[in-house]
């Protein structure tokens, strides 16, 4: 790191902070949902369908935006990204009615979904491959911090200038594109978009991902893999908290308490799962998590006290949303280079959109039964998780190597061939 030139560290700074911020501008939406249906006057259903459409955003976005930035320029790419979710949720101010509302979520969704990988592709691109886990556990834990950032703008912001008001405060991203434009020279960061530039077929294409059977089956997997784990989260953060006041008795203030040091657990979880995924490499660190994932997600079940309900939320955020650190980062090194935005956008949104329908499962099984099968349930999608895993031999050990050879990036020659490329394009 401390080779890095001045561009490189701020492109790479920038990279991190920018998913703590699309983290934010999602999140707004979680803290204004009971105001927005009581205002608007829409049913529970309607107000489902915002949450799903920005999902759908994000697969659409990650597909394209993706492809864009494996082809042409990452670095501009990265920054229309930005633009295009922070004004799409600004523009939410002025929602006079659900389809507005919906509209203005998908195109956000576009946004989100496409900074991820291309943010994850940068950093690839600057920080040596052994330590990418320890890179992409910032970029998680930014994500939280901004999810809580989100939760104290909603109390101070909402009460003040409405639900409307609070969205304003998502263009605050457009001033990371301001400081990239004028921190950061592109022809410094010795990025190369594709290997071959007098060869198109050179051009990253999602068809990669699925270019024979023993990448196809990599690529199923790792969104197997991807949608349990938006699933568990999902169905953590969205259920947990209700279940415990109707089934426990907490409070909502009390609950509250539990979403904070679940959250603190995340974020310590990530942070270690950096660390050891670097060391052991994927195959044990996954292998570690997902297991412990599924006995602390049902033990949870027993919690029936203030002190365990606190200490197995920070357990069960610890393992269960600690893995997500380390996608980018075996994405990044499994896939060659030239489509390392399209693998993390379109295998981590693919995730998304599936693993999102797991809040409809969850509410649907405590209908039927109760909290112990939800929880059983949950600990089952993470043994599944665990069997596809032990099936990718590529995950085996520490210095797993891409099926594909990545781009080597010659640095005396890359600017020439970066200023050529986006000249034509």
């Amino acid at each position: 790191m401390k080779n890095l030139n001045k561009s490189q560290r701020n492109a790479l700074l920038s990279a991190i902070v920018a998913s703590g911020t699309d983290d934010l501008n999602v999140m707004f939406l979680a803290f204004s949902m009971s105001t927005i249906i009581s205002q608007l006057g829409i049913s529970g259903a309607q107000a489902g369908w915002i949450a799903t459409i920005t999902n759908f955003g994000m697969l659409f976005g990650g597909i394209l935006f993706g492809i864009l930035a494996d082809r042409y320029s990452k670095l501009k790419v990265f920054k229309w990204t930005i633009l295009i979710f922070s004004i799409a949720t600004g523009l939410i101010f002025f929602t006079n009615n659900i389809y507005y509302l919906y509209a203005m979520r998908f195109i956000a969704g576009i946004g989100v979904g496409g900074e991820y990988g291309v943010a994850i592709s940068i950093m690839a691109g600057i920080v040596p491959s052994e330590k990418m886990g320890r890179i992409s556990s910032l970029n998680g834990i930014v994500g939280q911090i901004g999810s809580i950032s989100s939760a104290l703008l909603a109390g101070l912001i909402a009460p003040i200038f409405g639900w409307r008001g609070l969205f304003l405060f998502g263009l605050l991203p457009i001033l990371i594109v301001v400081w990239v434009s004028r921190t950061v020279k592109e022809e410094e960061l010795h990025i190369e978009s594709y290997s071959d530039e007098d060869n198109e077929s050179a051009q990253g294409s999602i068809k990669d991902l699925f270019k024979d059977r023993k990448t196809s089956y990599q690529t199923i997997v790792l969104m197997v893999m991807t949608t349990v784990q938006i699933a568990g989260y999902f169905g953590m953060m969205n259920w947990l908290p209700t279940m415990m006041q109707q089934n426990i008795g907490v409070s909502v203030s009390g609950s509250s308490t539990w979403m904070i040091a679940t959250i603190i657990g995340m974020c310590i979880g990530m942070f270690v799962f950096g660390q050891i995924l670097d060391r052991i490499g994927p195959r044990l660190a996954y292998g570690i998590f997902l297991i412990s994932s599924a006995v602390a997600v049902y033990l949870f079940t027993f919690a029936n006290s203030s002190t365990s309900i606190l200490i197995g939320g920070a357990i069960v955020g610890f393992f269960v949303n600690g893995m997500f650190a380390g996608y980018g980062a075996v994405i990044t090194r499994l896939y060659s280079y030239k489509i390392s935005a399209i693998a993390n956008n379109t295998i981590l949104n693919v995730g998304r959109a599936v693993g999102g329908f797991s809040s409809v499962i969850i509410g649907y099984i405590l209908d039927m039964s109760g909290v112990p099968l939800v929880m059983l349930f949950l600990a089952g999608l993470y043994i599944i998780s665990f069997g596809f895993m032990i099936t990718l031999p590529q995950l085996k050990a520490n210095n797993y190597k891409t099926l594909d050879n990545k781009v080597d990036i010659d640095t005396s020659t890359s600017t020439v061939k970066n200023n050529k490329r986006l000249a034509e394009a």
